[in-house]
């Protein structure tokens, strides 16, 4: 009943601000409420306080004690959702696939079905002694990853 109302004002507050969507949402025992955002645009102060303001001020502490914890994803967190990529496209990523292969590389696309990552490798020279630079690009559906990770780079 509680997680179904704060569910709704949740909703409604989501609703109102189509550039962000809802990345976890709980009510551990203790009544705190955690809700983790994200946004197509990234997520200020003032868009955590928004959707607090908006879950906070519809219930009643008279009824139900509670606390309210409104954050952003982390900057490493790992990717949950597809409509997290596109914002992210130029940047480092490393992904682990469902087969359990580790690949790292720019985020170079990203469609409905998936991502496409881009990185520089040294090879031997098909012919001779060296290596030589060669660009390598892979398509990986969104199916097939398991977890997915901005590399934040100084």
């Amino acid at each position: 009943m509680f997680k179904d109302t704060v569910k709704d004002l949740l909703d409604q507050a989501l609703n109102q601000r189509k550039d962000l969507f809802l990345i976890d949402f709980e009510i551990l025992s203790d009544n705190t409420i955690r809700v983790v955002l994200d946004g197509d645009n990234g997520v200020l102060v003032e868009d955590c306080i928004f959707v607090s303001r908006a879950i906070e001020h519809n219930l009643d502490r008279e009824e139900q004690d509670f606390s309210l914890e409104v954050t952003s994803s982390g900057a490493t967190s790992p990717l949950q959702l597809p409509r997290q990529y596109n914002k992210h496209i130029g940047r480092h990523l490393e992904v682990k696939t469902a087969e359990g292969v580790k690949l790292e590389g720019q985020l170079a696309a990203v469609n409905e079905d998936g991502v496409t990552l881009k990185w520089k490798t040294r090879e031997p020279k098909p012919v001779g002694k060296g290596k030589v630079t060669v660009t390598k690009e892979v398509n990986i559906a969104f199916e097939n990853i398991k977890e997915a990770k901005v590399k934040i780079k100084f």
